[in-house]
């Protein structure tokens, strides 16, 4: 079955935006382990509007799942922390300073050579390495010889066509990906806009999915339905 990886950032939106320690996010990651989920997935940025870089050495401590790190490698300082931490996972972004959310996949071609060293460079600390890539079959043909272990499939796209009620649509261009990434020997996670309405059409159609990352769309949802509960629905949605 698919696992579910929940991204923790709005969490620490919430505690930063009172200075104080309210949502405690190492309780909340503790928690949400507790209710099923089988990740924790944290985006630390250089300006640490969100995620801290101290909250990840905190929450590498107590994280029992599986510790999922989200970031842009040029940047030498998250390159440290990745390294000084060895989580489960690195997920590598093409994102820029002070961009509000992530929006886009690697451009495997263009930047197969730095992804290749960078990549190089997590994999000898012992830890798997998945990239951001939109579903497009050349950038996961490409992905191939960058070394990395798995692509995240960008799916705003998919969200916003399923949104419409294009659902074949929406879901063709990453169905044609999934099978080439299997074909490959790549694994595949998937993330972004993923949420109750949408989840489970695309895990019942993308073969081999190993993991999603959803953050923003389930943080909202436990506002009104509650945080264990949500947990628990959106493991739901992939059972296949």
């Amino acid at each position: 079955m698919t696992k579910l990886s929940v991204n923790i950032n709005k969490l620490a939106t919430l505690r930063n935006a009172r200075g104080h320690n309210n949502p405690d996010i190492l309780q909340a990651a503790k928690d949400i382990e507790r209710f099923g989920a089988d990740g924790i997935t944290v985006h630390p940025r250089p300006d640490e509007r969100h995620i801290r870089y101290q909250d990840v050495y905190d929450l590498k401590k107590i994280v029992t799942t599986e510790f999922n790190i989200e970031g842009n490698p040029t940047e030498s300082s998250f390159v440290e922390l990745v390294l000084a931490n060895k989580p489960t996972q690195v997920t590598l972004v093409p994102d820029a300073i002070g961009q509000i959310t992530s929006n886009h996949g690697w451009n495997t071609v263009e930047h197969a050579a730095y992804l290749q060293n960078i990549i190089s460079v997590f994999k000898n600390a012992g830890i798997r390495v998945s990239i951001f890539v939109d579903p497009v079959i050349e950038m996961v043909e490409a992905a191939v010889a960058t070394g990395t272990d798995r692509i995240e499939l960008y799916t705003e796209s998919y969200a916003s066509q399923y949104a419409a009620g294009k659902k074949e649509e929406a879901i063709a261009d990453y169905i044609a990906a999934a099978l080439k990434a299997n074909e490959l020997g790549i694994g595949i996670n998937a993330g972004h806009d993923l949420d109750l309405h949408n989840l489970a059409f695309f895990a019942e159609k993308i073969p081999g999915l190993k993991e999603v990352s959803i953050g923003h769309a389930l943080i909202c949802d436990a506002i009104y339905l509650g945080l264990e509960n949500t947990v628990q629905l959106y493991k739901r949605q992939l059972k296949k």
